[in-house]
């Protein structure tokens, strides 16, 4: 662990230990790791350096619109490789909020997600994407079988895999 030393202003290295209690820090080295963690990522998205995501879509749509809950699904569907998991929530008689969980390229999953919100009737979309570096080599478990699928290695963002074997 590397140390170093900033000076602050009163005012603002007392704004910074309120906003460190509101958000629930222990300390202030927690906080700046956060805050940099963020603007590195934040920057790496500007500068098209982040070649992988993890990602949060999340948009309201009409239900009763013609054929759109089809063409999400299968605009979802088209994309599998993308996408983990869909949350579906009925908001009122006309409103439904879908949550997508993706992962993947970054440029793909910014596409996926450009195309899903473009479709008429969907509307207050949001993609909330986080890069990510990933290890994508092989490798064996003790399950004794050897298989390669992707691993998260930044230390924000774990992932759970399950290997699923057939029943006898």
């Amino acid at each position: 662990m590397e140390r170093f030393t900033i000076s602050l202003s009163q005012d603002l290295a007392r704004a910074f230990d309120d906003l460190i209690q509101r958000k629930g820090y222990q300390n202030r080295s927690e906080a700046v790791r956060d805050i940099l963690r963020d603007m590195l990522s934040a920057e790496s998205l500007a500068r098209d350096e982040a070649p992988f995501c993890v990602a949060a879509l999340s948009y309201v749509f009409n239900h009763h619109a013609r054929d759109l809950a089809e063409r999400l699904t299968s605009i979802q569907h088209e994309h599998h490789d993308l996408v983990l998991s869909t949350m579906h929530v009925h908001l009122d008689h006309d409103n439904c909020l879908e949550t997508v969980m993706l992962r993947g390229p970054t440029t793909e999953v910014q596409a996926f997600a450009n195309a899903l919100m473009a479709e008429p009737q969907v509307r207050h979309g949001r993609l909330n994407l986080v890069p990510v570096d990933v290890d994508t080599h092989a490798h064996s478990h003790s399950q004794s079988h050897s298989h390669g699928h992707s691993h998260e290695t930044d230390d924000t963002v774990h992932y759970r895999h399950v290997h699923s074997r057939p029943r006898n």
